[in-house]
Order: structure tokens, then C-alpha cells, then sequence
């Protein structure tokens, strides 16, 4: 093992986290701001923006045109996993008081269940570039069909939107002072005087400016469509590169240590590039927001199983058969068939702790009796 080579692929892997969320942050922020210049539906922006892993598909993306499907099945099944044993079980141990989930929490639950149990037999059963072309072409239409079904869905009512996103920065071109709270507002509540000792004001003293409301700060000046376009730009290159770099890096990683890249892909790479996720979950749920918590989990995961999925089948060769073992197959769908059942029973803390336990055996198990070499036991 060439040591000096190692270190430096795991510190480029660092640095290409950075990047990945920096590029994420950019993007979700400012296509939900292009999108409501143009005047796009704020059901698509919430579609787009909340429980959207552009960045896990820009990993597998760059994993696949690198000829390594393996590395993008591993990432996508990982972070499915991890999506649920890892950032929704943090939810629920880091709740500040017991949570209710309402209606459309068990909908999206009921709903990737659902998606999970006719996905499991597609990663075994698809093999050959036929089938996996096939498939993959079924799962980009399952997901044009299901961001189009729960679109509509929230329009009427039916549904509440999936709160929350991968980013939770501020508009940059909200008309609202720094801290999100107008200056008018302040006023509401905080009422000056008409004259500082409490009278009428005179006719000298009508002539002077009124006093500055000691809370009052300058409204940022709205900034231009063209200003976000380039922004959008910027975390669409920023998330191309760390798509780059977090791929090269990981299959340099995983020759050193001798892992199959499915193997890395499942453990360290899902883990780190679900960290946004496990941090909106306990942020979330700290605030009380139990849908957000289900909504950001179930939405990330219907996108990692139909359009990142999809990818990875269009994409031919070993595509969805690429090393993937009944072990990892069973946790998927066992995590899903958990999650459907905390939320419709309304279980609290040692549910999440039970997760995460899992969650830990998971890892555990996957480094050690199902380690792999080459995409084999």
C-alpha cells in the first residue's frame, strides 16, 4: 500500500465534501429563486429543492462516466440506507418533545415503501444492458410521474409540501432585513412615539427627521435574474467537479484498500454525502417539525430509487447488478418497511436509538462478513 498516495486521496475526499455541499447550497438556493422570477408553480420549487439529492446525483453521474457502476449502485443503496437508519433515527433521538406525524407523513412513508418493495427485485432480477436500460428507463418515468402526482397533490390540498431542503440559507433576495424580519414589522410592534418625550408633535418638530428606530437596518437591494442565473451556474459546476473528485477519489481509495467499490460506495461515501440530510433531520426535529423530518427522508429516497437509480441503469454494463448482495437488498427494504411502521405508530426516541443501532451493525457487517473484493463476497 503506497501510504502517501492514500492520505492524499482521503484529504482530496475531504475537500471534495466541501465542495459537493458548497455546489449544493448554491444550487437549491438560487433555482428556487430563478424559479419564482419566472414565475414557476411553488409546488415544482418545493419538488426541486426539498429532499432533492442533486448532489448524490451528480456523484453518480461522474461514477457512471467513469465506467465504475459499481461505485453509483453502492452510493445510491447506501445513502437510501443511511437516509433512514443514520439521519432519520437522529430525528427521532434529538426530538425536543414527542412527535406526531400527521397524514401526509404516513403518505410519503406508505409511498416509499411501496416504490422500495418494486425496486428490491429490480437491483436482483436486472442483468445484462438490456434489461438495465429497461429499468432505468422505468425509473426515470416513475419519477417524472411521481414529482408530476405529488405536485398536483399539494396544489389541491391533498398532501402538505416536503418542507425542508438540502439547504436552509435564507433567500438572497428577500426584501426583509438581515435577520428575516421586516423593518415594518418592528414598528407593529414596537411603536415609536409621535415626539420623544410622548406629545403631539409641534410644527418645529414636524420639520425634523423622525428618530432612527434603533433596530432598523437597511433593506438589501434585490439583486438580478442575471446575478442568480450565474449563482445556479456556479453550484451546477461546483457539484460537476465534486462529482469528479469524489469519484476519482473513492476508486483510488477503494484499490488501496482492496474494497469493491460498491462496498465503499454503501459505507463511507453514502455516509458523508448524506450529512446535510442528517443535519436538516435533527435541526428539524429539535423544532418540533416532525413532518419536515419524514418528508426530507421519504423525498430524498424516492429520488435516490427512480431518477439517481435510473441513471445507473440507463447507463448499460453491469449497471443495477453491479455487486450489490441480498444482505444490502433485505436492509433496504427492511429500513423502509421501519420507517413506514414508526410513522404510522407514532413511536418516539427508542425507535431512533434502535435505528441507529442498526444503522451501526450495518456499517460494521459490511467491512467485515460481506466485505468484497472486485464486487464479490
Amino acid at each position: 500500500m503506497d501510504l502517501d498516495k492514500l492520505v492524499f486521496n482521503v484529504a482530496a475526499f475531504v475537500a471534495g465534501l466541501f465542495v459537493l455541499e458548497f455546489g449544493a447550497d448554491k444550487f437549491v438556493d438560487h433555482t428556487a429563486t430563478v424559479a419564482r422570477r419566472l414565475g414557476v408553480s411553488q409546488t415544482l420549487v418545493a419538488l426541486l429543492t426539498a429532499g432533492a439529492e442533486w448532489e448524490e446525483l451528480a456523484v453518480v453521474i461522474a461514477a457512471v462516466a467513469q465506467k465504475k457502476p459499481s461505485l453509483a449502485l453502492g452510493n445510491v443503496i447506501g445513502s437510501t440506507v443511511s437516509n433512514i437508519l443514520g439521519a432519520f433515527s437522529l430525528g427521532l433521538l434529538f426530538t425536543s418533545r414527542p412527535i406526531t406525524f400527521d397524514r401526509s407523513s404516513r403518505v410519503y412513508s406508505a409511498l416509499l415503501l411501496v416504490l422500495t418493495t418494486a425496486v428490491v427485485p429490480i437491483l436482483w432480477f436486472a442483468k445484462g444492458p438490456t434489461a438495465n436500460k429497461i429499468a432505468g428507463a422505468l425509473l426515470v418515468a416513475a419519477f417524472v410521474l411521481y414529482a408530476v402526482s405529488v405536485g398536483v397533490a399539494i396544489y389541491k390540498g391533498a398532501l402538505a409540501p416536503p418542507e425542508g431542503s438540502d439547504s436552509d440559507s435564507a433567500d438572497s433576495d428577500s426584501e426583509d432585513g438581515d435577520d428575516g424580519v421586516s423593518d415594518r414589522s418592528r414598528d407593529s410592534e414596537n411603536p415609536r412615539p409621535a415626539h420623544p418625550n410622548g406629545h403631539a408633535p409641534t410644527e418645529t418638530s414636524a420639520l425634523l427627521p423622525p428618530p432612527k428606530h434603533p433596530h432598523s437596518r437597511p433593506r438589501p437591494h434585490p439583486r438580478s435574474l442575471v446575478y442568480h442565473i450565474l449563482q445556479l451556474a456556479l453550484g451546477f459546476a461546483a457539484l460537476s467537479l465534486s462529482g469528479y473528485i469524489l469519484s476519482h477519489t473513492a476508486i483510488a481509495i477503494t484499490t488501496s484498500l482492496h474494497l469493491s467499490g460498491t462496498v465503499f460506495g454503501i459505507t463511507i461515501l453514502s455516509f458523508a454525502t448524506t450529512l446535510p440530510e442528517k443535519l436538516v433531520a435533527v435541526v428539524s426535529a429539535r423544532r418540533g417539525y416532525g413532518g419536515i423530518v419524514v418528508a426530507n427522508t421519504a423525498g430524498s429516497n424516492v429520488f435516490l430509487l427512480t431518477l439517481c437509480l435510473g441513471v445507473v441503469g440507463l447507463s448499460g454494463g453491469e449497471g443495477m447488478a453491479g455487486g450489490v448482495v441480498p444482505f444490502e437488498l433485505a436492509v433496504t427494504w427492511v429500513s423502509a418497511a421501519l420507517f413506514c411502521a414508526i410513522v404510522y405508530g407514532n413511536l418516539g426516541r427508542w425507535a431512533g436509538a434502535a435505528l441507529l443501532a442498526a444503522y451501526v451493525a450495518f456499517i460494521v457487517l459490511e467491512f467485515t462478513l460481506f466485505r468484497r473484493q472486485g464486487g464479490r463476497y
